[in-house]
This record gives C-alpha cells, sequence and structure tokens, in this order.
C-alpha cells in the first residue's frame, strides 16, 4: 500500500510526522506537504507565483520513503504530487492529512487546509482521511495509530470508490476516550472574531482570533460527539449542491 501523506501544519509538526512513522510500520509513505503552516487556508491553490519545491533527506523525515516541502497550500502540495513529483506508476492508494493540531469540526471544515488536503485526494478519485486532535491535545501518537489502524484494517472499504472521512480525536487520555461514532457535521461559529490592536503611532491592524460558539449543538453531531468524548469520523463530499434549495427553485418562473 501506497500513501500519500500531507498536513496544514507544516512538514516539520510533531502530528505529521507521528502519523508517518504509524503509517510506515504496513504502508509506503511518500510525504508532501507545506514548507510552512497553512492554517485556515481552506482549498485555496497558488495561481500567481511559482511553487518551490525542495527534497528532504531521511535524517529530516525517516519515515516516509520520500518527502518533499511546498511553499504552498495542502491543496497544492497533494495536486503538486499526483501531477508531477510522483511517477504514474507510483500514485497513492490513499491520501491522508494530518494530524492536525486543533480539531476540525462542523463548519471548520469549509476553512481547513487539513480537510482541504484530503479533499484534493478525493477529487482526483483518491479514497483520503483527514484526521485532527482536538485542542489541548498531545497525544499525537494515539491519533496517529488510530488512522493507521483504520487505514490498514479497512483497505478493502477504502479501495471500493473513492471517499474521504473527516476524523475528529477528542482531547482525552486514551484510556478516557469512550469509542467512536459516525457522525454528520454540526454547526459552529465564532464570536467576536477579529481583535483590533491599536498601535502607538495610531493605526491600527487586526488579529483574526475569536471564542467558539457551540450553543446551536444538534443530536447526532461531531460537536456534540466530540464533546461527550467520542473518536467522531464524518463522510464528506465535494457536492455543495442544497438540493432541497434546487428543487424549490424549479417552481420559479425565470
Amino acid at each position: 500500500m501506497r500513501i500519500l501523506l500531507t498536513n496544514d501544519d507544516g512538514i516539520t509538526a510533531v502530528g505529521i510526522k507521528a502519523q508517518a512513522k504509524a503509517l510506515s510500520r504496513f504502508a509506503e509513505v511518500i510525504c508532501v506537504a507545506p514548507l510552512n503552516e497553512q492554517s485556515g487556508t481552506g482549498h485555496g491553490i497558488t495561481v500567481r507565483k511559482p511553487l518551490r519545491v525542495s527534497r528532504l533527506s531521511r535524517e529530516h523525515f525517516p519515515d516516509a520513503k520520500t518527502a518533499w516541502a511546498v511553499d504552498g497550500t495542502p491543496a497544492d502540495c497533494v495536486k503538486l504530487a499526483l501531477d508531477k513529483l510522483l511517477p504514474e506508476d507510483e500514485q497513492p492508494d490513499i491520501v491522508v492529512s494530518g494530524v492536525n493540531c486543533g480539531g476540525n469540526l462542523g463548519t471548520d471544515v469549509v476553512y481547513s487546509g487539513t480537510v482541504s488536503g484530503a479533499l484534493e485526494g478525493y477529487i482526483n478519485d483518491i479514497s483520503a482521511i483527514a484526521v485532527s486532535l482536538v485542542q489541548g491535545g498531545d497525544d499525537f501518537d494515539y491519533a496517529a495509530e488510530f488512522v493507521a489502524r483504520f487505514c490498514r484494517e479497512h483497505s478493502s472499504y477504502l479501495a471500493v470508490r473513492p471517499k474521504i472521512l473527516n476524523i475528529n480525536i477528542p482531547n482525552l487520555l486514551p484510556r478516557q476516550i469512550k469509542g467512536v461514532k459516525l457522525c454528520k457535521l454540526g454547526e459552529r461559529r465564532y464570536l467576536n472574531p477579529f481583535s483590533k490592536i491599536s498601535e502607538p503611532n495610531g493605526q491600527s491592524y487586526f488579529m483574526l482570533g475569536g471564542e467558539i460558539d457551540d450553543s446551536r449543538k444538534a443530536a447526532k453531531t461531531d460537536i456534540e460527539a466530540i464533546a461527550e468524548g467520542y473518536i467522531t469520523i464524518t463522510p464528506l463530499s465535494w457536492d455543495l449542491t442544497n438540493y432541497s434549495d434546487l428543487a424549490e427553485l424549479s417552481n420559479l418562473q425565470f
């Protein structure tokens, strides 16, 4: 099995190295990840500047057969890997993105570079997994082992047809995790997302932050399940069509 590994925290992040180590025990790992942190870049791609690529030595990334750092987004990394960096006869069986530092729950997936790295694989007809460790968690090894076990034990499921799974690991000790729940996405918003910072010269700038608002918790969502201590798995799709509105629109006259 060959697995293409990426992330949005950057190629030197703890999470991606833990994931590479766990996957390398049974699969050939090719790592193509951003040179620098790309959190919150969503599915952005680089179109107006060249992408620089540097190959890392085994000393710097020992658990991958080959590792490249790309000065672009996670989507850039996967797109470039599939088109140019990997020969046609060495395309991956699975794309894994993560382990991300911080959860990607509910509407977070729209902004997430981690999810978009996986989504780029799915768009190119390869099954993909995005994995995130909820903020405050530090057991990247546990999260990485969970995904590695999933890839190994459910490879036939992933091979049937392309699919993308968003996995979140709660901020708990492994023995405290209650199990796994299959969930739909919840609704997450951020209160007061921008802070205004005034400089001594009288000018101002804004920093994005904000407080998480999960007050719209609904039953059987990833946000609810994480809060209850479960690992969450949510199948995603690139199709953003609102089918109920499409049906309503069909009744209008144009």
